[in-house]
């Protein structure tokens, strides 16, 4: 009897499966989205995201075999975690912050720690952009301790944490983080940052803009100019394809706030052209920021009366007057934006 249910049991359990192939498709598609949400409004790229999870969710609600579970439930903390990210890019930041913890369950839970580490990260620059500026920093700090990390993931938080950093007002420690993201690695992958990598990856150019930021943050115009301008170029030699808008517009803004910073303002309107390109829908938090800080900066005294000033000024108002992260994100987030 003992033996006769058993095997009736291994025949259940077999027969609550689904087919590999299924799977592979599935993890097709998260790359998929991963490798192209460059190139889509963040708005969008949460639709595809979340049809994407709720198929996931079917197919595990459809295996009782581990291996199966194992993997979907991965998948379906990548879904998260790219769902997070777009919720932050329109600014629904306390709906992102919950989606970035779902991915760091599901990357702890599996013991997937590029996952989870990339949920960490994600959660640091949320605290941040929020005023949460200890948490931010524990964030990265904590991320940064995970085993089975690649050099990508640990430049990305390296980054992170450097921007943290230059929010506390710590320039040293600002300075040593982005130094250590910098430094060549040795050679270490991971399954998420480096073979899925897309939004999960982090670029020489947006690594580039990144420090141009912190740059800016702790008040260093030199440096945020040339990492500005270097993660220009960099992009520039990419395909058109392969060409992020959020890089392209956040590096030009970094550039012409270094420009401003250093009292060159035809410089910094010129630095700003690219920006006007970039469409209403794919205005997304990180963009919104950047311009909403140089309106801040021209709306000083010593730039009142002036033409170009005055002009950039209203330029930037309805840039950002129109973006999705004014027209659809919650009152608090605004706030941390305006700060």
């Amino acid at each position: 009897m003992t033996a006769r249910d058993t095997h009736d049991g291994a025949d259940a359990t077999a027969a609550a499966s689904i087919s590999d192939n299924t799977i592979d498709e599935l993890r097709d598609q998260v790359v998929s989205v991963a490798r192209q949400y460059h190139g889509m409004p963040a708005a969008k790229a949460y639709e595809v995201a979340d049809a994407l999870r709720l198929e996931i969710e079917r197919q595990r609600d459809r295996t009782q075999v581990p291996i199966q579970q194992q993997t979907l439930m991965i998948l379906n903390g990548q879904t998260a975690a790219l769902l997070a990210v777009a919720a932050f890019d329109l600014g629904y930041f306390p709906s992102a912050r919950t989606l970035a913890r779902a991915a760091a369950v599901y990357g702890e839970s599996t013991r997937f720690t590029p996952l989870q580490a990339y949920a960490d990260g994600t959660l640091a620059y949320i605290a941040y952009h929020s005023g949460e500026l200890n948490e931010a920093l524990t964030k990265a700090q904590r991320a940064l301790s995970y085993g089975g990390l690649g050099d990508v993931a640990e430049r990305r938080l390296h980054a992170i944490a450097a921007r943290a950093y230059a929010h506390l007002g710590d320039v040293a420690s600002a300075q040593r983080a982005i130094q250590l993201s910098q430094e060549s690695g040795r050679e270490r992958r991971d399954e998420l940052h480096d073979a899925v990598g897309g939004e999960f990856g982090f670029s020489a150019e947006r690594m580039a803009m990144s420090h141009s930021t912190s740059a800016l943050l702790i008040g260093d115009a030199e440096q945020a100019e040339a990492e500005a301008s270097r993660a220009l170029t960099l992009l520039g030699e990419r395909a058109p394809d392969e060409q992020s808008t959020h890089v392209r517009a956040g590096a030009s803004a970094d550039l012409a706030y270094a420009r401003l910073l250093a009292n060159n303002v035809e410089g910094a309107a010129e630095a700003l052209t690219p920006l006007w390109d970039v469409p209403a829908e794919e205005r997304n938090t990180g963009i919104v920021v950047r311009a909403a800080r140089i309106g801040r900066h021209l709306a000083r005294p010593q730039f009142h009366g002036s033409h170009v000033p005055r002009e950039l000024r209203e330029r930037i108002e309805e840039f950002t007057r129109v973006s999705p992260p004014y027209r659809l994100g919650p009152a608090v987030p605004l706030l941390a934006i305006e700060s």
